[in-house]
């Protein structure tokens, strides 16, 4: 038997107010335009445009992290983990710490 790859995890843009805040004073400092960032992250400047304005929402794990390394920051300052209940994205839950354990 043969094993379905799994599916990558998605990510989910945090707002596309914040996207666009980290493009305006990057990790060095410096600016990167739309069409910059698609190019030095390795996606088209359609999806950067599509994050900015909202109406792409989610991206897979290898662009999410190109983008955030680009611009200096962790992945998760600008994207949420996602992952498939059905055939609806919901946030993965991080495991909770029970105090005084």
């Amino acid at each position: 038997m043969s094993e379905t790859p799994a599916a990558p995890t998605m990510y989910a843009v945090v707002s596309g107010a914040r996207l666009r805040m980290l493009m305006e004073r990057t990790g060095t400092g410096d600016s990167v335009t739309t069409r910059e960032l698609a190019e030095s992250a390795g996606v088209s400047h359609g999806t950067i445009g599509a994050l900015l304005t909202g109406a792409q929402r989610v991206i897979p794990e290898h662009k999410a992290k190109a983008i955030a390394a680009r611009l200096g920051v962790d992945l998760l300052v600008l994207f949420i983990p996602m992952e498939r209940a059905g055939r609806t994205l919901i946030p993965v839950q991080q495991p909770t710490q029970q105090v005084g354990a």
